[in-house]
């Protein structure tokens, strides 16, 4: 089984899982990068699954229902535009030969959904399509749910095993840990890890997929009880009664709306 990343827009990566003849995608926001990647290796589309409806990550559905042999799986409290098989927390499914299941992740949206690959088939170590809920170094703006729901979504994804590769959607990377480093500025595994991202970038190589231990070592948005982060939060509102991770987490958000 090969992951792939497909580039679309100005920073999306559109996921592709294929197994050499028939292949996954997801979050296909455009048709086009979808149908040159599967023409030029001679896959056939089976599958599609989607985290939420926003433009960037639903606008290639309908021209790519043509060239679909198989279903679209995307979340059930959300407008789609095409019909799917809507999905919720605790649901599962089998694509390519692949367990996959369902958890709810609001924040970001109200009905944002991820997809969890526990163990593919050639044991590679697991698989989470997260979409615009966390980002390597970061996490999506709350353009519909609320700062707790959010945290919630995340310290759910924190639980996942630590090897678990973290296939989001956008190449943000750099501009997090710019913030992450405003944080925490004396972290050395974010200083080594910035350092490696920039290198792949002056390559023009993705910095993704991640991996959950590493985030769970440099990424803010998952380090709300440690106490340089709620130092940081505490400073950032002017309030040293901060203590509560929430609140914490809130303050990161706001903090990072209006970061440059």
């Amino acid at each position: 089984m090969k992951l792939e990343a497909i580039a679309a827009f100005a920073d999306n990566y559109i996921w592709m899982l294929h197994d050499g003849a028939e292949a996954l995608v997801v979050d296909p926001g455009d048709a086009l990068p979808v149908l040159d990647a599967l023409a030029a290796r001679s896959l056939r589309l089976t599958g599609i699954l989607v985290t939420h409806h926003h433009g960037d990550h639903v606008g290639g559905l309908a021209a790519l229902l043509p060239h679909l042999d198989g279903p679209v799986f995307g979340p059930a409290h959300e407008q789609m535009p095409v019909a799917i098989t809507p999905c919720q927390d605790g649901d599962s499914f089998s694509l390519l030969g692949q367990q996959f299941r369902v958890i709810d992740v609001p924040g970001h949206t109200a009905g944002h959904i991820a997809f969890y690959l526990e163990q593919a088939s050639d044991a590679a170590t697991p698989l989470l399509f997260c979409g615009d809920t966390l980002f390597s170094g970061g996490c999506g703006r709350l353009f519909e749910g609320t700062p707790a729901q959010m945290f919630a979504s995340l310290q759910t994804l924190a639980g996942l095993p630590g090897a678990t590769r973290v296939c989001c959607t956008h190449e943000y990377t750099l501009a997090n840990l710019r913030f992450a480093r405003t944080v925490e500025p004396d972290n050395p595994e974010l200083a080594n890890y910035q350092h490696w991202c920039e290198q792949r970038r002056r390559d023009d190589l993705p910095t993704l997929p991640s991996n959950l231990g590493l985030e769970l070592q440099i990424n803010p948005f998952l380090r709300c009880r440690e106490p340089a982060v709620t130092a940081a939060a505490r400073a950032f509102a002017g309030d040293s009664q901060i203590n509560d991770p929430v609140a914490v987490f809130t303050q990161l958000r706001r903090w990072k709306n209006d970061y440059r």
